[in-house]
């Protein structure tokens, strides 16, 4: 309790203060024509729920090696269904499962393998969290991008399969570079860490009472975790829009 009040004091005050910020966020999305205003409210009040649930459980999730890799499946699964649903509303969304897994699964992997990361709920739960949620931020944006990309440039798709391309490589050709612009948040916090952010795997450690070097370097790994899981997601996302499997449907070059 006393580290988390060096940060924040958790108070009743604090509730008020999220609730007035929620609001404005809700009123700003939504008068400056966002079209975001009930996402927005909806994301506020669904993060309060959840955050409520997973106070309510998370000491008995975390005492077991079996309940722990459990909550980890259901991250996953979340994970997967929001990436895949931003992508498409077609039948094909649950292959965001792909690209997400692609990411995470050999990291999780080879920590535990090592023994960097012990089979305890309170370390896998929160480093499976993060790269589940750095894998899900790069799978949508990935995926939506591409697409957009490809349909708004149908007719340069057109033009490549006329030239001999075959379909996935005039798919690729078009949609790679805007794509890889999903990359962008994970290396500007890569770039400016320290300088511009302090990560809350920093900040949690050195509330917790490690040194410096020892947060530092912790948050380092997550950092460089994050950029080879997102890439592999980028990768693996274009690798799925390119054989035409992601695409709700055919629209020119990209069903």
């Amino acid at each position: 309790m006393a580290a988390a009040n060096q940060l924040l004091p958790v108070t009743p005050l604090l509730g008020v203060v999220c609730a007035v910020l929620l609001a404005g966020a809700v009123a700003v999305a939504g008068r400056g024509r966002l079209g975001h205003g009930r996402a927005v409210l909806r994301a506020g009040l669904r993060a309060v729920v959840q955050l409520g649930a997973v106070a309510l459980v998370i000491t008995w999730v975390v005492g077991s090696a079996w309940t722990s890799a459990a909550f980890v499946l259901l991250m996953l699964t979340v994970a997967v269904r929001t990436a895949g649903r931003r992508i498409t509303a077609g039948p094909g969304w649950p292959r965001a499962a792909v690209p997400i897994c692609a990411g995470v699964l050999p990291v999780l992997a080879l920590l535990l393998a090592t023994g960097l990361l012990p089979l305890r709920g309170l370390a896998l739960i929160p480093v499976a969290g993060i790269l589940i949620g750095g894998a899900l931020s790069a799978t949508s944006l990935a995926g939506r991008r591409a697409l957009d990309e490809l349909r708004t440039r149908n007719g340069e798709v057109e033009a490549a399969l006329a030239l001999g391309f075959e379909p996935r490589d005039a798919r690729l050709e078009i949609c790679r570079t805007a794509a890889a612009t999903s990359l962008v948040p994970a290396l500007d916090q890569t770039r400016t860490v320290g300088l511009v952010t302090l990560p809350g795997a920093f900040v949690g450690m050195l509330l917790g009472g490690a040194t410096p070097v020892q947060a530092g370097a912790v948050q380092l790994f997550v950092l460089v975790a994050l950029l080879l899981v997102e890439s592999v997601a980028v990768v693996v996302v274009l690798e799925l829009v390119g054989r035409g499997l992601l695409a709700p449907d055919p629209v020119g070059g990209v069903g």
